[in-house]
């Protein structure tokens, strides 16, 4: 059972990888979740959408897609895309700081693995709710290693 970090197609390190690991495993814990296999591939938007076109059949450009790959209802398995692009202009056009940017996204990619959608009006006020919800706990998550 692990928390994994790539990047394809984009020179990109996630630092401190082991905050955002206890992060993570706090979030979903709260919620009832254990984190079984979950892997960030941070990509540029080519790569995302070449996978949103040949994967979903979706011919526009985003921050993130998810494949859950789960398959006990409590224990959390997935591929997580993020285009480090799309964040980075996310922050821009948003006037919000990269990093908390990131942890947006990073944070939706795990709250749609838990079951949060954001597809109606509703839903997406609930997905905001939990995202700004879990920025917070990121900066009570104590420094130090974790596997």
């Amino acid at each position: 059972m692990a928390i994994n970090f790539f990047s394809e197609d984009v020179s990109f390190n996630l630092k401190p990888k082991n905050s955002y690991k206890k992060w993570l495993r706090k979030v979903a814990g709260e919620e009832g979740f254990n984190i079984g296999d979950l892997n960030y591939i941070f990509c540029s938007d080519e790569y995302l959408y070449s996978i949103n076109m040949e994967y979903l059949n979706h011919d526009t450009y985003t921050d993130i897609i998810t494949f859950d790959n789960s398959e006990e209802e409590d224990i959390i398995e997935g591929d997580i895309f993020i285009s480090i692009e799309r964040v980075d202009e996310n922050s821009t056009t948003q006037s919000t700081d990269k990093d908390e940017e990131l942890r947006r996204v990073i944070s939706h990619g795990l709250l749609h693995l838990m079951g949060y959608k954001d597809k109606s009006e509703e839903d997406e006020i609930l997905m905001r709710k939990k995202e700004n919800e879990a920025i917070a706990k990121f900066l009570t998550v104590p420094r130090g290693t974790v596997k």
